[in-house]
Order: C-alpha cells, then sequence, then structure tokens
C-alpha cells in the first residue's frame, strides 16, 4: 500500500566541545537537543512538489525526476533533491509538504543542517528506499548535500549529531568512529543573541589560517600534522608564525585536548558535572582569545550566566553571533530569565533522540 502522509523531525544540536575541529578531521563531542525542523507531507496526483515554508514567508515547487537549477545562494532543498537523484532516488508521486521548526535560525543550533536531514529522510521515505532507516546514510547525503555540494568549508559533525541524536563523539578518521554515550546530562539553557553571523565566512578563515600554519611547521617538522601532540618543540615552531596563524593554530589544539578531555569524562562510570562545566568554560577562553570569534554581547551573556549560577558556558557553532549555552542542571529558569533581561531570546532545553520518521497509509 503506497504511503499517504510522512511526518519527519530532526533536531539542532549543541557542539559541547570541539569548536571548528571536524573540518580539519579532529574529534568532537555533539548533543541534540529537543529544538526540530518538523516537515508534514502528504501524496498528490502531480509530478511535482510544493513546500511551504511559513517560518521564513516562502514557497517554492519543483518537478520530480530531473536536475533542478539553483534560485539561491545556498538551495539546500534543491540540492537535497539532486544529490538523490544522481542515485537513481525519486519519489514515487508529487508530495504537498510544509516545513515548520522551532530551532533559532542562522544562530549556530544547527537549524539548516536538521532541516536537510529531515528533508532527506522524508524524500528517503518517500521513495520508498530502504536507508531512510538508517541515519548514518541519512547523515553522509545531508552532508553531500548541504557541504559538498555547494563546496563549502563545513565538516559533518552537523549532520550526524541530528541524525544519530543524543550525545556522541566523533572521530573523523578515514572511517568515521561514533560513540554514543548514555546521557548523564541534565537541562541547558540555549540563548539567542539576536546577532546573525556568517558562518561558512569564519569557517573559512580559520580554515585556511590554520592549513597554512601546518603547511609552515612542516618545514621544518615533516610528520606533523593537526593529531601531533603539542610538544616544547612544536610550540617553538608555532611562536615562529606569524600572529594570525599563531593564534589560530594554538586554539585548535588546545580545543583537541579540552575535547578528549571531555571525552574521557563521558567515559566515566560517574560523570563529574562541575567538571563538565568547567571544560566548557575552558573552551570558551579559547573561543575568545584564541579564534577570537566572540563579542562584547556574547562575553556579557556568558558572564551573567556563571554569575547567576551556570556552571559553565560557551559560544555554540561557528562564532561572532548566533547562540551561547550555558549548562545548567539546577537553575536552568534563573539564568533563562538573566540572560533575557540583556535581549537575548532564551530556551530551557535537553538532550533528544536524532531523526523520527513517521507514516501513514
Amino acid at each position: 500500500m503506497d504511503i499517504e502522509k510522512i511526518l519527519v523531525s530532526a533536531p539542532g544540536r549543541l557542539c559541547l566541545l570541539g569548536e571548528h575541529q571536524d573540518y580539519f578531521g579532529l574529534p568532537i563531542i555533539a548533543a541534540a537537543i529537543n529544538l526540530r525542523i518538523r516537515i508534514t507531507g502528504t501524496r498528490t496526483d502531480e509530478k511535482q512538489i510544493k513546500l511551504d515554508l511559513p517560518d521564513i514567508k516562502e514557497k517554492d515547487e519543483f518537478p520530480i525526476g530531473q536536475e533542478l537549477s539553483y534560485s539561491q545562494e545556498r538551495d539546500y532543498l534543491k540540492s537535497a533533491v539532486n544529490t538523490l537523484l544522481r542515485k537513481k532516488i525519486l519519489p514515487k508521486a508529487g508530495w504537498k509538504a510544509r516545513v515548520r521548526g522551532t530551532i533559532p535560525i542562522n544562530s549556530g543550533t544547527a537549524s539548516s543542517s536538521a532541516l536537510v536531514v529531515a528533508w532527506i529522510g522524508f524524500l528517503l521515505k518517500a521513495s520508498g528506499d530502504e536507508r531512510a532507516s538508517s541515519p548514518e546514510d541519512i547523515a553522509e547525503l545531508a552532508f553531500q548535500s548541504e557541504v559538498a555540494e555547494f563546496k563549502e568549508p563545513g565538516g559533518k559533525m552537523d549532520h550526524y549529531s541530528s541524525a544519530l541524536g543524543r550525545v556522541i563523539s566523533i572521530h573523523f578518521d578515514k572511517n568515521l568512529k561514533i560513540n554514543t554515550f548514555k546521557s548523564p546530562l541534565k537541562n541547558f539553557v540555549l540563548a539567542d543573541s539576536l546577532i546573525r553571523k556568517d558562518t561558512t565566512g569564519t569557517l573559512g578563515f580559520i580554515k585556511y589560517h590554520v592549513l597554512k600554519a601546518v603547511s609552515r611547521i612542516k618545514n621544518n617538522i615533516k610528520d606533523f600534522n593537526l593529531k601531533s601532540p603539542l610538544t616544547s618543540h612544536v610550540k617553538e615552531e608555532i611562536k615562529k608564525l606569524p600572529e594570525t596563524e599563531k593564534r589560530l593554530l594554538m586554539g585548535t589544539l588546545m580545543t583537541r585536548d579540552i575535547t578528549a578531555q571531555g571525552e574521557n569524562l563521558f567515559k566515566q562510570k560517574k560523570f563529574d558535572h562541575e567538571a563538565f562545566g568547567t571544560l566548557l568554560s575552558r573552551q570558551q577562553d579559547v573561543i575568545k582569545n584564541y579564534l577570537q570569534i566572540s563579542s562584547p554581547k556574547i562575553d556579557k551573556m556568558i558572564d551573567t550566566a556563571l554569575d547567576s549560577g551556570a556552571l559553565g558556558a560557551k559560544i555554540n557553532g561557528s562564532g561572532e553571533g548566533g547562540c551561547i549555552f550555558a549548562y545548567t542542571p539546577n537553575n536552568a529558569e534563573l539564568v533563562a530569565k538573566k540572560l533575557e533581561n540583556l535581549g537575548a531570546k532564551a530556551y530551557i532545553v535537553h538532550v533528544d533522540k536524532g531523526i523520527k520518521i513517521h507514516e501513514n497509509n
């Protein structure tokens, strides 16, 4: 029997530890949260897909079965269709779909990746493809659609976090190694600074200068790479670098080591909530002083959260605006109120499952 209705949802995410690591192939720790993108669709007799996106006041429609041209810079909904079409995957009928979400847009909480993950899941289900039941396949296809298709500098963290859900660490070697942790985490306060940001510009800038720094060091330490220990010899070579390359490379290596400590923390039988909060704040120090992608408003929000009793707080995402989050296992309501008094939009969130797909005949 043909599917008549499909409901798909995918979560946003917190980058707990490992900001600006995934596109270097370095590990990250992330958590899916209970702010989600939802796509509801009804089968039609037309050979078209019609989309209603009321949150951004847009509509779109396109035919099934042919390569689509892009009408905007990052036309992710069409790129997902093209990615699947090239793999001979296409819906068996027309669909009328509505997209709604509760994830802050362009704020570092992976709203675009959650959208693409949900949309890939929807299209696979509508096509009767078995990969609709594989979060890993959905994540890879979403990465191809959002990042590879447009030759952008980002990594795979957002797509795997949204598709798999819960708390995960990802090691981006030749073969991805994913660890899923039984989440001991309690409430967070996610707060949107309402400062918009240039995600791809920030990623591109950091990536260029870090790789340039690595290339310079290789002239004297031939086997050096971003997984090399931060030895005294390496530190001496880093001191010789131009200032921008020096601080960005140091920030990348320090973040790498903080993330490793965080992974060890999640592997302990008894989770240390205060130690976790301390790691979040140490990560923020690197973000502010080495990556230099904080801002006066972000700094004030973080200081306010900590002064209100949060165990730790940091930027969430690429930086230079967007969201912060504070770990608030005992006082989320107070911290949220204090942040809203600064003009931020606050959400009390918790760890959630990954992509969910439902159908009705």
